[in-house]
């Protein structure tokens, strides 16, 4: 939804840019940076209400009510984040928004996915409540893949048609989000064809999450109807997806793959418009000590994009994918969203314009957000007490001997494995050098009981982890080896109504708590990233992080079963690329 200029404002804005009238704010003595032409222009900038009256050489119109000297510094649309689940800060709306707007991000592309995944529609609904008047213009898709691996998981709710059809029907809502159902898609499921049916009609626009589709699949993936990704996995992956006709979303949550993606971008002969920026999942501390959007174009200058290109896909080039003609750009007729940067290079944000207010500097708010008080969803861990069995690996039809079972190996993109194990009483007894991981149902629609399953690539762990944010269903999983501690982990992730919890030495070392649904937290920024950093702290002391996938990252992706090789989810160790569900951990005679 565009928001409409109001016409007598308008009206005195064509006054103004002619020097009829006074603009209401000018921004004097600053650089222009013109990612149209890609030029920096000496120029002041007029403003009348929320709209850029005239952007014109220094000092030709002088007149107005408020002048701001910005002498010395660069005047550069406010960045967007095409594609970003806010979520994953743990933070609440308001308190995203505080965070990310004095960083120079003015605009989000917001899939309330994992909400959607505990909450179903009235997730998407409250994500859209809660993230109004906040200064931060949150534009919201309507999430496409709930659960994400349809037959293979259960989140708390079930879309198909008729949700999608709902939620596209909401003038807040611009697109569906990431379609990250690949093998469905290249399938024509009829359920996803009808998703699909529901997006195109409403003739919005429709993301997409094409991890590893190269060559005859990536094609029918477009031809679906698809055409935005963020799940690059390479420079020549961008490639291919760019000169495929889609728009690729560079993401910094992935930063070992930036280097090679900006190099690939940089043979080509121009950098097209249909490359743009996101920052997809940070977590608080990262957010609150080195920034979203910022920070991603900080990175991409760093290995070696042109400060003014990196600039450019972080604004003109997402509005234009947004098809928001008022965004993006310095100029006449668009809103006076702004990011005054002391540095280019280093994107060092100095003041932050909204709307033609001046709404932070130096890296803080200047005014308050008026965040309307709403109700917060809590009460979403619907599970008991749990003991040390539901952590244990049962072993069918054996009360003692040997056994080999199929195990998951890796960091997120996992490989099958095998192990021979010892059986004693009816239960695996884990090998010193691996450990196990279980995921614990949490939404009231599946009994089935604890999923447990051996881990390798991991060594074992040297106390347990718990968490209820795992993406993308958001069950409960542990980590851990000993069951008494994975218990104790599981059981203070509950008591919370949700969060993560380390245990070591049979004691809680860090915990976090997300009332909201899980998933969030009603603290301040500040205090939710200094949990935060403490969880990852406390947990890197039972694990040995190995980058780039074994990280405190991958512990909340791992159960990701829409990407190819074996997931362990709710229903049992499923292939994300056959879409099997194995009955037994015993390998096939």
């Amino acid at each position: 939804m565009i928001e409409p200029i109001d016409p007598a404002v308008r009206l005195r804005a064509i006054s103004a840019a002619q020097g009829r009238e006074p603009f209401d704010l000018l921004l004097s003595g600053g650089t222009v940076v013109d990612v149209a032409t890609l030029e920096l222009r000496e120029a002041d900038v007029g403003i009348v209400g929320e709209m850029i009256a005239s952007v014109h050489p220094r000092g030709k119109y002088p007149e107005a009510k408020v002048i701001h000297d910005v002498a010395g510094l660069y005047i550069a649309p406010g960045f967007i984040d095409g594609h970003v689940h806010f979520e994953s800060s743990h933070m609440l709306p308001q308190h995203y928004a505080k965070t990310v707007l004095p960083q120079g991000t003015t605009t989000v592309f917001c899939d309330p996915h994992e909400l959607a995944n505990v909450l179903g529609v009235e997730g998407v609904r409250w994500a859209v409540t809660a993230s109004r008047n906040l200064l931060l213009r949150f534009i919201v898709q309507a999430s496409s893949t709930v659960p994400a691996a349809p037959g293979l998981e259960l989140s708390g709710a079930d879309f198909q048609a008729p949700e999608i059809r709902e939620m596209l029907s909401w003038p807040e809502v611009a697109g569906l989000a990431e379609v990250m159902d690949m093998r469905a898609v290249l399938d024509a499921s009829p359920r996803m064809m009808g998703i699909l049916t529901e997006a195109l009609s409403s003739g919005k626009i429709i993301e997409g999450h094409a991890r590893g589709l190269s060559g005859g699949g990536l094609q029918a993936y477009l031809a679906a109807g698809i055409s935005a990704d963020h799940e690059i996995v390479s420079g020549e992956d961008a490639l291919e997806k760019l000169r495929a006709g889609m728009t690729v979303e560079i993401r910094g949550s992935h930063d070992y793959l930036l280097p090679d993606v900006v190099r690939a971008i940089c043979t080509l002969p121009v950098v097209p418009h249909s490359l743009t920026v996101c920052t997809d999942d940070v977590f608080p501390e990262y957010l609150v000590d080195k920034g979203g959007m910022c920070d991603v174009i900080r990175r991409m200058i760093r290995y070696g994009m042109a400060p003014l290109q990196a600039i450019r896909c972080a604004t003109i080039n997402n509005a234009v994918r947004l098809r928001r003609e008022d965004l993006g750009q310095v100029c006449a007729g668009r809103r006076a969203d702004l990011a005054l940067l002391a540095d280019l290079k280093e994107v060092t944000v100095e003041h932050v314009y909204v709307s033609g207010r001046r709404i932070a500097s130096h890296g803080a708010m200047s005014v308050e957000l008026d965040a309307a008080p709403l109700s917060l969803p809590t009460r979403t861990m619907k599970l008991g007490k749990l003991s040390r069995d539901s952590f244990r690996l049962a072993v069918p039809d054996m009360a003692n001997g040997r056994a080999v079972l199929r195990t998951i190996k890796g960091a997120r993109f996992n490989t099958w494995s095998e192990l021979e194990v010892e059986v004693r009483d009816g239960y695996a007894v884990i090998p010193e050098s691996v450990s196990v991981m279980t995921v614990i149902h949490r939404h009231g629609r599946n009994d089935l009981g604890p999923q447990t399953a051996i881990i390798e690539g991991w060594g074992r762990w040297g106390g347990a982890y718990a968490t209820s944010y795992a993406h993308d269903s958001h069950n409960l999983v542990v980590y851990g080896h000993d069951p008494d501690e994975m218990a104790l982990a599981a059981n203070t992730v509950v008591a919370m109504g949700g969060g993560n919890a380390v245990v070591r030495d049979g004691k809680v070392a860090a915990s976090t708590a997300f009332p909201v649904a899980g998933l969030l937290s009603a603290k301040p920024p500040a205090e939710v990233a200094r949990e935060h950093r403490a969880v990852v702290e406390a947990a890197g002391e039972i694990v040995a992080w190995q980058g780039p996938y074994r990280t405190f990252k991958a512990l909340s992706g791992q159960c990701l079963a829409c990407n190819p090789g074996p997931h362990l989810t709710d229903l049992g160790i499923t292939d994300g690329e056959s879409k099997q569900i194995f009955s037994s951990f015993l390998r096939a005679a």
